[in-house]
């Protein structure tokens, strides 16, 4: 039983790191596309994307504990 348990909380802590990454990425390509409109807050979304990225990297990199 917590072999199999194991296996899908591995699995979805791989999937909410990818979900993760993909939003921030997503973020930090339409903030870079838009500079012009978000004017001052450019550089807080640049900030907070590349935070969702750190840590769906993070996310993807360590193993939960057993």
């Amino acid at each position: 039983m917590s072999e199999e348990s194991s296996f899908w909380v591995n699995l979805t802590e791989k999937l909410l790191g990818l979900l993760v990454v993909a939003i921030g990425a997503l973020m930090l390509y339409f903030t870079a596309t838009s500079t012009d409109n978000l004017n001052v807050f450019t550089g807080f979304f640049v900030f907070v994307s590349v935070v969702l990225i750190v840590i769906g990297l993070f996310l993807l990199i360590v193993r939960p504990s057993e």
